[in-house]
């Protein structure tokens, strides 16, 4: 109970932190969101403070109030889940926007990230395991495509099975044409061909980097004694793979996941930028292009969450995995 409670308070100071730096970093930014709101309703004449006192209360930019003032209303919106209205998508809400993207990107790279990390553990481990053989001459080719800049290798497979080879399609969620959205058959089958090709850009730029670090981990951990007194003991050579060797040669990959699962949400931006894909990342670029504070606000704080939520449970799963990380001292 005292591991868990320390893990807790830890986190809860972080989210403080996080939340705070939330607040003021948009409030840093040059421009202004409520100058842009009024181009964006086509107000033509002059601007009344009355007008323009209105707008920076929708937006929760009122400048005439303190800083502090503001930051306490924001930490009670906080609690209350009020995150505002959105600029980029006016009148929409902060949370009925997250809320729709949110999902997408979850689906798509979230998915991408859990199964890119399963085949490359797996594979890591077969190949450390068989030093030599076929599987571990493809680490170097698998790593080569992790050396590969990201936005590359999404433009090639969306230049050759997109343009060359029309399989995939160009760009979207889904077909807006054919189906309606909704839990069908026909959306669902719809999502899962338009999201193929930009996972698959996923699982081949990481699945390199899971395999070699399970491989050389597996090569350090067989030379370890317990291994050795393991296979003196006669045990079967799958059960002191799996139960000796991969458990403990998985903990540092086990820490990087937590770090990639937990930037899921963050690491999107490309992703749908190239993909022209419905998700959070393409409205966190319209919120930025537009100034938006409540909607960066909103996203910056899903973010925060996500990476933090992560790393408490990778943390608590580490003392399941290796009880050692429990002990005191």
């Amino acid at each position: 109970m005292r591991y868990l409670a320390r893990k807790l308070g830890f986190y809860l100071i972080a989210f403080w932190a996080a939340v705070t730096v939330n607040f003021f970093i948009p409030r840093l930014m040059p421009g202004d969101p409520v100058d842009i709101m009024i181009s964006k309703l086509g107000q033509h004449g002059p601007v009344t403070p009355e007008m323009r006192h209105a707008i920076e209360a929708l937006l929760g930019a009122d400048t005439d109030r303190s800083l502090w003032s503001q930051y306490v209303d924001y930490l009670h919106n906080l609690v209350t889940g009020d995150f505002g209205t959105s600029v980029a998508y006016f009148p929409a809400t902060v949370t009925s926007i997250i809320a729709q993207t949110l999902p997408w990107t979850i689906g798509l790279i979230g998915l991408a990230t859990i199964i890119s990390f399963l085949a490359g553990v797996g594979l890591g481990t077969l190949a450390g395991w068989r030093r030599g053989s076929w599987l571990d001459n493809l680490v170097p080719v698998t790593t080569m495509f992790q050396s590969v800049p990201y936005f590359w290798l999404a433009l090639i497979l969306l230049y050759l099975f997109g343009s060359v080879w029309p399989i995939f399609p160009l760009n979207g969620g889904y077909d807006v044409y054919t189906v309606t959205p909704g839990w069908n058959g026909p959306f669902i089958v719809s999502v899962l061909y338009y999201g193929a090709l930009p996972a698959l850009t996923i699982v081949l730029s990481s699945v390199g980097g899971w395999m070699l670090g399970m491989r050389n981990m597996m090569v350090s951990t067989l030379s370890e004694d317990y291994l050795v007194t393991a296979e003196a003991k006669g045990l079967r050579p799958g059960r002191i793979m799996r139960r000796y060797a991969a458990r403990n040669a998985i903990l540092p990959s086990v820490s990087g996941f937590a770090i990639s699962l937990g930037f899921v949400v963050a690491g999107s931006i490309v992703t749908e930028a190239v993909f022209s894909y419905p998700g959070i990342g393409s409205a966190l670029l319209q919120a930025v292009g537009n100034n938006d504070y409540a909607l960066m606000q909103g996203i910056f704080l899903v973010i925060t969450l996500s990476v933090l939520c992560a790393n408490l449970l990778v943390d608590l799963l580490y003392s399941v995995i290796d009880p050692r990380t429990r002990a005191g001292g």
